[in-house]
């Protein structure tokens, strides 16, 4: 059947899609098994067939009909409902996928025409056909990177909740038969206010409206996957208030409860820092200190030397957290006194804890390209990847089978891991990581100089766009000619020597509280400040191209003669 024929049967034109919304018919119900998705390894119950007969919905969902848990599936998605009128005016948006856009196409359960985003608000109670079914409301659907997979277009899933045509979820209050040609009719709306597409607009489109989001936190119809994001957001706002009324405490004091080798040469140490006083926990999980650390978060350490270095988070919350630390080479006296000098026992100073690197969902792939402890900086991700059953691969360099780190953690992520060891003539061999690499992937770099140096150069060769790769890197060169620095809002001049940053000189004129900073070698962004004028060398990855123009770096980036900066 060719693709002008299956539309036309579904007779989807001219719908207007804010009509009033009291009955439709289910045009199809579809339901399938958990498929490996072409091209990724990855299973997924977005493959669904045509069911000609009836079928039974149990409060799981239609019977037979398999859901990866992670994303999908549960009471509260149950059923998924999406519009066949959105198919036309998807395949008009993206003719090169045109052929893809057919119903069925986003996974969903029944196929209707009238009923869309803009008329079906949450808690609707409908009545399907006559075998007493009734379902409600309940989400609507976040997608994910597999609708980018699904229809072979990177970056695609956004574009849904942009246009609120994601569909939704029901969950079942009376279970029973349902088939193609039921009617489906509305019998009670709770929330006529709060259709699917408003929900939308605050869930992802206007985020910050506190209103909304108190609102939308106390609706008890609302499923507790976007429920809880609304709490989350509430509970968060009322803590930054709370904290911006006290005085500020940039640092706490943290003992040292372990420490021991994560390889076998005793080169990378990971040190357990747990808080002398503990924070005061938030009512919301997911809002407050003592949540668990984000992947790829920084600790900002103030040794007892009175250096100040920043680490990797390798796991652990807010209050009890670890840190790997490899002894360089050339260490600057931070991880030499952290493995010679400091013991369990010890207190050390903690400043922000804060998250480096931003999960990248859309990614259908994750490719993790590191040497020596950069695995450091992206062990809790991988972890997470994997837990969540996203296709992801760590590529990971070391001098010898006695340097790897962390090996028991890293050998449940199993063949995700391949590990390159120099001892054994073994090279990684990046342009070929680059060159064989499956469609829409993510990169994540960390290593030594040479290692780095080498990535950005080759990724640079082939064209991959500046949000496809991510550089982490834990060594940096800060030093450069002198420069003068006149800080507009401070009305002061500042003189940068050639061994100091512009971010240290800044620290020690304003102090901790005027000046945030995290990972300090480039990587996360949150040292830039404004550029009003001058010139800068840019160093580091954590600031975007169209943004050198009018920001800088503070930690890595120097200025040439004098800059006007504000902070």
């Amino acid at each position: 059947m060719s693709l002008e024929t299956k539309m036309a049967a579904l007779d989807v034109a001219d719908v207007d899609l804010r009509a009033p919304f009291t009955h439709d018919t289910i045009l199809e119900v579809r339901r399938g098994k958990m498929k490996k998705m072409p091209n990724v390894d990855v299973l997924s119950g977005i493959c669904k067939d045509l069911e000609d007969g009836s079928v039974y919905i149990g409060k799981g969902g239609i019977e037979e009909d398999e859901h990866d848990y992670t994303f999908h599936g549960g009471p509260d998605k149950a059923v998924h409902g999406y519009c066949s009128t959105h198919y036309p005016t998807w395949q008009r948006e993206f003719p090169e996928a045109a052929e893809r856009f057919v119903p069925g196409a986003f996974g969903e359960n029944f196929v209707t025409k009238h009923m869309n985003e803009r008329n079906v608000c949450i808690g609707d109670v409908m009545a399907v056909g006559d075998d007493g079914v009734v379902l409600e409301v309940s989400l609507p659907r976040q997608p994910c990177f597999k609708l980018n997979h699904r229809f072979q277009i990177k970056n695609f899933a956004p574009n849904t909740w942009k246009t609120s045509r994601t569909g939704w979820y029901y969950r079942v209050v009376k279970e029973g038969h349902v088939k193609a040609g039921d009617e489906i009719r509305l019998v009670e709306r709770k929330h006529p206010n709060w259709t699917i597409e408003r929900i939308q607009e605050y869930l992802h489109r206007n985020r910050d409206v506190l209103e909304m989001n108190e609102e939308l936190s106390q609706i008890q119809e609302l499923g507790m996957e976007s429920r809880g994001d609304f709490r989350k957001r509430v509970a968060k706002a009322k803590t930054k208030a709370k904290r911006e009324a006290e005085p500020p405490v940039p640092w706490r004091e943290f003992r040292v409860v372990e420490k021991r080798r994560e390889n076998e040469n005793g080169r990378i140490l990971g040190f357990v820092l747990e808080a002398v006083e503990k924070v005061e926990k938030d009512d919301q999980k997911g809002s407050g200190l003592a949540d668990e650390l984000q992947g790829g978060s920084h600790a900002h350490l103030r040794l007892g030397n009175g250096l100040v270095r920043t680490y990797s988070v390798v796991g652990g919350d807010k209050d009890r957290f670890e840190v790997g630390v490899a002894l360089e080479d050339r260490s600057r006296g931070g991880s030499k006194y952290l493995h010679e000098e400091v013991k369990v026992g010890d207190i050390v100073g903690v400043g922000k804890l804060t998250a480096g690197i931003p999960f990248k969902g859309m990614a259908s792939n994750h490719i993790f390209v590191v040497g020596g402890v950069g695995v450091t900086a992206f062990l809790t991700w991988l972890e997470i990847y994997h837990s969540i059953n996203y296709a992801c691969t760590l590529h990971y360099a070391v001098r010898s089978s006695d340097d790897v780190a962390y090996v028991d953690r890293l050998k449940k992520l199993g063949d995700r891991v391949i590990i390159y060891d120099k001892s054994k003539g073994e090279r990684m061999d990046i342009g070929n990581i680059l060159d064989t690499m499956p469609w829409n992937s993510q990169l994540y770099f960390c290593g030594p100089k040479r290692l780095m140096d080498e990535a950005k150069e080759l990724t640079k060769a082939r064209g991959l766009a500046e949000g496809d790769v991510h550089f982490e890197a834990f060594e940096a060169d800060t030093s450069g000619d002198p420069f003068e620095a006149y800080v507009k809002n401070k009305n002061k001049t500042l003189k940068v020597g050639e061994e100091e940053t512009l971010l240290e000189v800044l620290k020690r004129e304003f102090g901790d509280v005027d000046v945030a900073s995290s990972c300090e070698v480039g990587n996360c962004g949150t040292c830039k400040i404004k550029l009003l004028d001058g010139r800068v060398e840019h160093r580091g990855s954590g600031l975007p191209q169209e943004e050198k123009a009018t920001s800088m770096l503070s930690c890595i980036s120097r200025g040439v003669g004098r800059i006007v900066v504000e902070i």
